[in-house]
């Protein structure tokens, strides 16, 4: 019997997703965004770049502001209205305690029950290698999620009124090769799609496909792959790390 993956905690109202680059989370999560979104939850997206080095044939100073219109315009649509940048260079983030900081300080300033975030190993699924900054912000997020309860650890938020918050229940990695959870996605699978597709002009360089299709074929593909793990549901999966 194929092993199932268990159902997403419920009880949550206020979730971080903090991942590098626009388009991240529409890749990854979506859909499972768009149903919660439907039920009333809060959530806000950080995004540690504005994927300004995302495109060859766009300087990063005229790539930054359309990326990041794109992904302000994206998130609307799975009902998501605040969308903050950290302001990284895209493809150069570095792990350490700078980028630990920045994200405990929107943990503070937040106070999200769930924070999501995506891949953060080495490679996907051991099949193909992951970037420096996916893996950079992973590991961070899941880092900065203890770091925001701790007052000793970078003091100077404390100092500018951001006050611990040590009510992260969950961290929730998608796109892992390992995942424990899943989202049913039969109702933000087609706004998910919607949400890629706004990111068009990334999506336009990345592929001779439609446009459309090449955002449906994927996103519908990778949610069918795990419905025989979900009781035969289309899913988003997520390998979920409590605290």
């Amino acid at each position: 019997m194929t092993e199932q993956l268990e159902p997403m905690p419920s009880d949550w109202q206020r979730a971080l997703a903090v991942v590098a680059h626009p388009d991240d989370l529409e890749y990854g999560c979506a859909a499972a965004v768009a149903g919660w979104t439907d039920g009333g939850r809060d959530i806000t997206y950080l995004l540690a770049t504005r994927g300004e080095a995302g495109i060859d044939t766009l300087e990063p100073e005229r790539c930054a502001p359309l990326r990041e219109q794109e992904q302000r315009a994206s998130a609307a649509v799975v009902g998501v209205s605040r969308v903050e940048f950290l302001d990284h260079r895209d493809g150069v983030i570095e792990y350490g305690t700078g980028l630990r900081r920045d994200i405990a300080a929107a943990v503070r300033r937040h106070r999200p029950e769930l924070v999501i975030t995506l891949n953060h190993r080495d490679t996907w699924g051991g099949v193909a290698w992951n970037t420096p900054d996916h893996r950079a912000v992973g590991r961070a997020t899941l880092d900065a999620a203890a770091d925001a309860g701790n007052r000793w650890i970078f003091p100077e938020l404390t100092a500018q009124g951001l006050e611990p918050w040590d009510g992260v229940r969950w961290v929730a990695v998608a796109g892992s090769s390992t995942p424990t959870h899943a989202v049913d996605a039969t109702a933000g699978l087609e706004r998910s799609v919607q949400s890629l597709l706004a990111h068009r002009t990334y999506i336009e360089v990345l592929t001779d496909e439609d446009p459309e299709a090449y955002c449906r074929t994927f996103l519908t593909g990778n949610a069918q792959a795990s419905a025989a793990r979900f009781g035969g549901r289309p899913a988003v999966t997520f390998e979920l790390f409590a605290r």
